[in-house]
């Protein structure tokens, strides 16, 4: 139990009806969650408004309700909080509830387009190979130490996040490393929390379903570094056209990394094979299991971001040498007749570009490069013929297939995404919806030697049709196809 007016600090209050010299059991903003002696707060959503949910969250129990509106019938029973902004106030109530858990631990945020899963993750394996308690929150999972937490959303919601961190302080975790989305910097999800420290990767076409300009999804990777405190550090890729922009407004000390500028930290790439990387990071060669340009900022990132928390250099490069790849990120599977299928959740243009370049530059003259990929439903349509023409202009032969398609035709989507292939690249092109014959077509189609990529979903292991999950794992697939076709 909390004390309304402890938890109510720092949020952006208007007015009060009521006393809030009472307790709260626990904090809510869906109406269904609400028990006796819950806050209930009341948010603007995109497809439901909180605001119409009052009533019920009173009759289930709630004994404060914060909201940006005040309800025409007033209970005198009840406090009522009004707000600014509810979304924005639920983050900082949750930070409150749960004792401001991120303030007892490092933070790190990993925003951009590409990237912050990986950097993130392998910030996570590596502080965990230093001899660190950590903390993971990402696309793909969450952890708390060793232990395993699935993962729904690129960032959690409020309550979730909090709830999180505060269980890895009482699990005695000394880190955390955290994507943080554009979506959940818009909707104030990280309102209230505590970053030590953020990482910008790039920034690239991706998102415009949700923020209807390029312009303003930048504003919102941007908004990230501006909050950062004073006593953080903001690093950013210098090489990213709009990596010096994050860096303007930030009270957070700066630092740049690079491939090609002069940065704070820089690296090298000396040789780039299917085994893996031969950097030199800030004048030390270190060999790395990863594969490819994009990987080489990843691993810069991390070196940089493990300097920025203190820790030596020596011991940083010994371990990052033994780093894995992140799941469903440049993930090789071998059949027994040397062919080589790749699985990479790319499902950007620059994401799917930068892999298809990484495998061009390391096969040989006479190895094919065949692409089997889709674009999801639901989401940024702008994307899809762009990809189209990258991987019709990169590849030997590409499948257009079926990715999420959600709500949305899988035959318009493939549509649209042959719009992007010119005359000259047609012949190269099949369209195949049934996203497991694609897969099994490609491996039909591909002699000893060739590369099969298998793009968009990585991790995944389902497909959503119709707001239906339905099991589907691009690594299960292509392993059946193996076992059985190429013995």
């Amino acid at each position: 139990m909390k004390k309304l007016n402890d938890i109510l600090y720092k949020t952006n209050l208007i007015d009060i009806i009521g006393s809030t010299d009472i307790e709260i059991a626990d904090v809510q903003f869906d109406s269904r969650l609400v028990n006796p002696n819950s806050l209930f707060i009341a948010i603007k959503g995109t497809k439901t408004d909180g605001h119409q949910h009052i009533e019920k969250a009173i009759e289930s129990g709630a004994l404060a309700i914060v909201c940006q509106n005040l309800p025409k019938e007033i209970v005198k029973s009840i406090t009522y909080i009004k707000v600014e902004d509810s979304s924005y106030a639920l983050g900082v109530i949750a930070s409150n509830f749960f004792d401001n858990p991120s303030k007892k631990l490092k933070l790190i945020g990993i925003t951009g387009t590409n990237g912050k899963t990986t950097t993130a993750t392998l910030l996570y394996k590596l502080f965990i190979k230093l001899g660190y308690k950590v903390g993971l929150l990402s696309t793909v999972i969450n952890k708390i130490n060793e232990n395993v937490i699935p993962a729904t959303h690129t960032t959690p919601d409020a309550l979730q996040l909090n709830a999180l961190l505060n269980e890895m302080v009482e699990n005695n975790c000394t880190f955390c490393f955290m994507e943080v989305s554009s979506h959940a910097i818009v909707q104030n999800r990280i309102a209230g929390v505590s970053f030590a420290g953020g990482v910008f990767t790039n920034i690239t076409h991706d998102h415009l379903d949700f923020h209807k300009t390029f312009v303003e999804y930048i504003k919102a990777k941007k908004a990230f570094f501006d909050s950062l405190p004073s006593d953080a550090f903001a690093l950013t890729n210098i090489d990213d056209i709009n990596g010096n922009m994050m860096l303007q407004n930030t009270k957070a000390t700066k630092h740049t990394y690079s491939l090609n500028s002069v940065a704070n930290y820089r690296c090298k790439i000396i040789e780039n094979v299917f085994s893996g990387l031969q950097m030199n990071i800030d004048g030390c060669d270190v060999w790395c299991k990863l594969v490819g340009s994009f990987n080489a900022y990843n691993l810069l990132a991390i070196y940089a971001t493990a300097i920025l928390l203190g820790e030596e250099k020596t011991k940083i490069l010994t371990e990052i040498s033994n780093l894995d790849a992140v799941e469903g990120r440049f993930e090789i599977i071998r059949s027994k007749n040397n062919l080589v299928a790749i699985v990479d959740y790319a499902h950007t243009p620059d994401a799917l570009s930068n892999v298809l370049n990484t495998i061009k530059s390391t096969i040989k003259d006479k190895e094919q490069i065949i692409t089997v990929f889709g674009c999801g439903g639901d989401r940024d349509a702008m994307k899809r013929p762009v990809m189209g023409g990258i991987a019709s202009q990169l590849s030997d032969k590409i499948i257009v297939t079926s990715d999420n398609p959600r709500s949305e035709s899988p035959e318009e989507i493939i549509k649209q995404i042959l719009q992007g292939v010119d005359l000259l690249n047609q012949k190269k092109v099949l369209a195949i919806e049934n996203r497991k014959e694609a897969i099994k077509t490609a491996c039909l189609l591909a002699q000893s030697g060739d590369i099969i990529l298998v793009a968009g979903k990585g991790h995944e292991n389902y497909q959503e049709i119709n707001g239906i999950k339905h099991h589907f794992d691009d690594k299960e697939i292509l392993n059946e196809i193996f076992e059985y076709n190429f013995k």
